[in-house]
């Protein structure tokens, strides 16, 4: 069997030894970064660390955007574009969005992308994601606070938010450990661990949503395929009208519960 020829570009071939599946496009945006300042060198290494790509870059892709991420903020993922879709189909300029748990904001900047008007509030409780949250934020005039869930959000938004994106974490925490390395040892444990079943977040935020939703306003949230009638059973409980939508091409699943007009 003839030998495999080793790869001419340096670059591509540290990239896929350190297990990068798609090393000539990474390496591309990593030359890309370095004719723009940065260190190419200091870029490789970090990718080859297994720090994520985005977080190596500083940007991620969501919906058309380029959202900022920093180091040790969670990664907005390709599948959370389903919530942005059934966020926007519900949302009309003057609506107010509340992205909880922002993390970068990529939701509610999304959101407020496609549906100009719409008046963006977000809240996480980590710092370094609310700082990220505010700088992607800025263009839409988006408050951002921080603090647990709702607790640091003004009062005056009580009874009138009308669409809430809660993109809770919810891997069990039992299957952590078995999550990538990428999410694993560089995104934020408590923006990952959702609790014994996955759902332990979901359930505090779904027992304050109503208080918080405008009447006929509703609740988003991502979920693991195979919990989705669980956290479904969740939003009832708490008096939602709850809908499951599920997108194969993006292997997203989506829970909504609305508030009765």
């Amino acid at each position: 069997m003839p030998a495999v020829a080793p790869d001419p570009d340096p670059l591509v071939a540290r990239l896929r030894a350190a297990g990068c599946v798609f090393a000539e496009d990474e390496a591309a945006l990593l030359l890309d970064a370095a004719a723009h300042g940065r260190d190419l060198e200091e870029l490789a290494r970090r990718r080859e660390s297994g720090e994520p790509l985005e977080q190596v870059l500083g940007w991620a892709e969501f919906c058309g955007l380029r959202i900022a991420v920093a180091p040790g903020v969670f990664v907005p993922r390709r599948r959370t574009a389903l919530l942005v879709r059934l966020a926007a189909a519900r949302a009309r300029p003057g609506t107010v969005v509340l992205d909880l748990c922002c993390g970068t904001g990529a939701l509610g900047a999304a959101v407020a992308a496609a549906v100009p008007g719409v008046v963006v509030h977000a809240a996480d409780i980590d710092a370094a994601a609310v700082a990220c949250a505010r700088g992607n934020l800025a263009a839409w005039g988006g408050a951002v606070v921080e603090g647990d869930l709702f607790d640091p959000l003004p009062a005056r938004l009580r009874g009138r938010v009308g669409v809430l994106l809660a993109n809770v974490p919810y891997v069990p925490t039992a299957a952590i450990a078995g999550l990538p390395p990428e999410a694993r040892d560089h995104e934020p444990r408590r923006a990952l661990d959702g609790g014994p079943d996955g759902l332990a977040v979901l359930r505090r935020v779904a027992g304050d949503a109503p208080a918080w939703l405008a009447p006929g306003g509703v609740l988003l949230t991502e979920t693991g395929g195979e919990q989705a009638g669980t956290a479904a059973a969740v939003l009832s409980a708490a008096g939602l009208r709850a809908e499951v939508v599920e997108d194969d091409d993006l292997g997203a699943t989506a829970v909504l519960g609305t508030r009765p007009a």
